[in-house]
């Protein structure tokens, strides 16, 4: 078993590499290309479906492990109330539709167990993908795009509901007392994960005294505990791994270690699921195809029209919603052990055909998640703004404060740069806006800035909020370039700096029309040789520029951008 394990390993990894290679080569995204790896390796006669569903078990434990570490609590708080409301309408309209349809096939095809198959084919298409979603939206999470934190929401209100429903298809028979009893393991994994997570990551911080492998190995440590005593009480590996995750702290720099040894290894377990994913796509029968056609369009087409409905009820303007509605049309992993579970249960509770179908609409759906970005502006100009034309959002005036202005300056982006550039606006007495898109940030706007607007700046109506028409300056201080060609396509006769991370990149917004393009790497050398310089010819000395580095990080320190780093 373990030889043919390693065989399979082998094949799974040869074919990924290949082919993320030729993914590299055109600067495409890996994932897609890991699904179609699997297509390849699946078709090995030594690669048995019992081995890739180990992999993929595994795999997805991990990644389920990862996904939690990366929960902030207070940052979901923001957005969880709406992404409540949007979740909870899907559950409500989708799941009974899906669950319908899931039935009526058992009906169709004799399925043994209709009504959990039923509930398996619901399961696929209500929930989404926290892990596609995350890679996908991987850019728009960091720069903390309300979008991103809607859509994170929503992923993690699925997970949880996921996780419920794994707990109680699990038992073999459905009664009151085994499902209280699931349900009561699965409620204990998670307290013990939050007693951790308050208490018990932190002395082991303290333990380990600045030593970040140990406090690797330490959260590596918790994962396997989590995971036997899963095993142990017969739960799935899954919810010990979710439960893990919760337990290691993500909001700091005590989990900075932890966090940068974690991602050195997830692109291995990224490559695993993705790749059995594909592995387990088996040749459709006319009976897979329809039940999988039928998933795939519920998925793609209902999934997002709920949400996006639901979040413009809310108050947030179309382009948001369909960003993040769009963002949550893929099957999720979590779907994927569900299904898994029901295959592997004695006897099986999930007929073949639902099976197959299952994983062939998640591989299918996640490889047009990832199509589908490419095209998503374009759908969004030609058929969205057209049915939601004219809108001025709640959200964007119930949460702004703008006076009267002219010739002020308007600072994208109220990060850790955006923040000395209000401060040296407000010394000068010089009148300006925040547009900021960050819901967390909003109280500290409320209480810091004179006028702001929190808005996408890649939607037009913040723009009118912030008055550009009568602005001298727009100052971007986020490296999105999204936002970045926004403002340059503005009707204004105002100044714009722009930021870029690439030198590359600078020449281009040069070229299309910034005044002045800010690159941090450029410009912290220069500031390093102005040190080095000052140094030289005795203008400072080593005691005077170590009080004022410290002086400078305490002041981050105070807005919490020492653990924000991404705030910047």
């Amino acid at each position: 078993m373990a030889e043919q394990l390693v065989v399979t390993l082998a094949i799974v990894f040869v074919s990924a590499g290949v082919l993320s290679l030729i993914a590299n080569h055109f600067e495409l995204s890996p994932i897609p290309f890991y699904i179609i790896a699997g297509l390849v390796a699946g078709r090995f006669e030594t690669v048995t479906q019992g081995e890739i569903i180990t992999l993929a078990q595994w795999g997805i434990a991990f990644l389920v492990f990862v996904f939690a570490i990366r929960i902030d609590f207070g940052d979901l708080e923001s957005v969880l109330r709406d992404a409540e409301v949007a979740a909870f309408t899907q559950l409500i309209v989708v799941a009974p539709i899906a669950f319908a349809v899931g039935y009526a096939f058992g009906e169709l095809f004799g399925f043994d167990q209709q009504i959990r198959n039923a509930v398996y084919f619901s399961a696929a298409v209500v929930l989404s993908s926290s892990l596609v979603g995350g890679v996908v939206l991987g850019s728009e999470i960091r720069e903390n795009l309300v979008h991103g934190r809607l859509a994170s929401s929503v992923h993690f209100f699925d997970d949880l509901i996921a996780i419920a429903l794994l707990l109680i298809l699990s038992t073999e028979v459905v009664t009151a007392d085994a499902i209280a009893a699931q349900i009561g393991y699965g409620v204990l994994f998670v307290v013990a994960g939050l007693v951790l997570y308050r208490h018990g990551f932190p002395i082991l911080v303290r333990l380990a005294d600045g030593d970040g492998e140990l406090v690797l190995v330490g959260a590596i440590s918790i994962l396997i505990t989590f995971i036997a005593a899963a095993e142990y009480v017969g739960l799935s590996i899954v919810v010990g791994a979710f439960a893990a995750g919760v337990a290691i702290r993500s909001d700091g720099t005590q989990a900075l270690e932890v966090q940068n040894g974690i991602d050195s290894i997830t692109d291995f377990f990224v490559a695993i699921f993705f790749v059995t994913v594909g592995a387990l796509v088996a040749l459709p029968s006319a009976q897979v195809l329809l039940i999988a056609v039928t998933l795939t369009a519920l998925v793609l087409v209902l999934n997002p029209l709920v949400h996006v409905l639901s979040f413009i009820y809310e108050g947030y303007d179309a382009r948001t919603a369909f960003l993040a509605g769009s963002s949550l049309n893929q099957v999720s992993e979590f779907a994927l052990i569900i299904a898994i579970q029901g295959l592997l249960m004695e006897p099986q509770t999930i007929a073949p055909a639902m099976f197959d179908a299952i994983i062939l609409a998640a591989a299918a759906t996640m490889l047009l998640t990832f199509l589908g970005r490419r095209i998503e502006n374009r759908v969004y100009e030609t058929v969205v703004t057209r049915l939601f034309r004219g809108q001025r959002t709640r959200k964007v005036d119930d949460r702004s404060s703008v006076a009267d202005l002219s010739d002020h300056i308007v600072v994208v982006g109220y990060g850790r740069i955006g923040r000395r550039v209000v401060e040296q606006l407000e010394e000068r007495d010089h009148p300006y806006v925040v547009l900021e898109n960050d819901p967390v940030l909003w109280d500290e706007l409320d209480a810091e800035c004179r006028n702001y607007v929190l808005g996408d700046a890649v939607s037009t109506y913040p723009w009118s909020k912030a008055q550009i028409s009568d602005a001298a300056l727009i100052c971007s201080t986020v490296d999105h370039r999204p936002v970045s060609e926004t403002i340059l396509e503005l009707s204004t006769d105002a100044d714009i700096i722009c930021r870029s991370e690439s030198a590359e990149d600078a020449g281009e917004l040069l070229e299309a029309g910034a005044t002045h393009v800010a690159v941090p790497n450029v410009l912290a050398g220069e500031q390093l040789i102005g040190i080095v310089d000052a140094l030289a010819a005795g203008k400072t000395d080593p005691e005077t520029l170590e009080r004022e580095q410290r002086e400078y990080f305490q002041a981050l320190e105070r807005y919490g951008f020492a653990t924000r780093d991404e705030r910047v």
